[in-house]
């Protein structure tokens, strides 16, 4: 019986602390006037606690295995939900595809450049002479 109460704290602690995250990500994003949403906040609080080590990982990976393990379960309310907005999405698919696309591009760009900068253009050594 123990190992089973040990097995139900450690998700309980990791289904709180996840909850008190976006508690405080809901609260922060109350308070500024930025239109950044509480749960991305959140996120952010949590990993902040992690990288910072303040929070153990250990207490919030159990939680956090069962959330990806069933992520795909996670989207069905929302892809339910884009439904009611079928028309509003055919009339703007154009315009969406587009912002898209190139909202896609440039985040290559960036990363490809960021890259490149951060790491520097290194020559590749080789064994054989030049011709």
């Amino acid at each position: 019986m123990l190992p089973f109460l040990r097995l139900c704290w450690q998700y309980l602690r990791a289904f709180i602390l996840i909850y008190i995250c976006l508690l405080i990500g809901n609260g922060i994003s109350a308070i500024i006037p930025l239109d950044i949403p509480g749960s991305i906040i959140g996120m952010l609080v949590l990993f902040a606690l992690l990288s910072s080590q303040i929070l153990p990982p250990a207490w919030v990976k159990p939680g956090c295995h069962l959330f990806i393990r069933h992520m795909a379960l996670l989207f069905v309310p929302i892809s339910v939900g884009i439904m009611n907005y079928y028309q509003q999405i055919l009339t703007l698919f154009g315009p969406l595809v587009v912002s898209c696309l190139v909202s896609s591009l440039v985040t290559m760009l960036i990363v490809g450049f960021s890259s490149h900068y951060v790491h520097g253009f290194k020559k590749i050594k080789s064994n054989k002479e030049p011709l």
